[in-house]
């Protein structure tokens, strides 16, 4: 339960840190790494946040600079998964299915998890606007390569991922009519 309340604290957290990070330079140290920006790390591979005190010890162990702030960011593992296709996951998807230009467009969303030993599970469907694109696209997924899972201290360990399909590449998905009453 405490790291329930650890991880949905540091996830609050993560929208106002970037919202500080637009009026400021503060220094983030990820996994023992110092960085400048937190943007392209997703909410969901982050274990924790502590903003460390302004004070002389925090200057005198990371400089001037440490009077923006520092950042401490510990991820949920030291190596990300990476999908073994040779691109990303997302793209080879989308070219394993079968969808022609002439067809509607589409799209689904979907959560899966990367096991230790690096298979692919599908885990909720979040959006299918068409049953028979979820269909292919879940058949692609069941044949695809194995990732390299993701690590801490050595060891594999799962990982969440969300996949986003939309098809035909370029092709607008029509928006739903709604009657919007005043």
């Amino acid at each position: 339960m405490r790291m329930k309340i650890i991880l949905s604290t540091a996830m609050a957290a993560f929208g106002s840190l970037l919202a500080v990070a637009q009026s400021s330079s503060p220094i983030y140290i990820v996994n023992g790494c110092e960085m400048s920006d937190i943007k392209h790390i997703p909410q969901s591979e982050i274990e924790s946040i502590e903003p460390l005190e302004i004070n002389d010890e925090s200057i005198v162990r990371y400089g001037s600079r440490a009077s923006e702030g520092v950042i401490i960011i510990t991820l949920k593992y030291d190596t990300r998964a990476s999908f073994e296709g040779g691109q990303s996951f997302e793209k080879y998807i989308a070219s394993q299915v079968k969808w022609g230009a002439n067809e509607p467009a589409a799209r689904v969303i979907l959560r899966y998890t990367v096991g230790k030993d690096g298979e692919v599970t599908v885990g909720d469907i979040i959006e299918s606007t068409d049953s028979r694109l979820r269909r292919k696209v879940l058949a692609a997924i069941a044949k695809a390569p194995k990732w390299s899972p993701a690590s801490r201290d050595g060891q594999p360990l799962e990982s969440d991922h969300v996949l986003d399909i939309r098809l035909p590449e370029g092709k607008e998905i029509p928006v739903e009519p709604y009657i919007r009453i005043l």
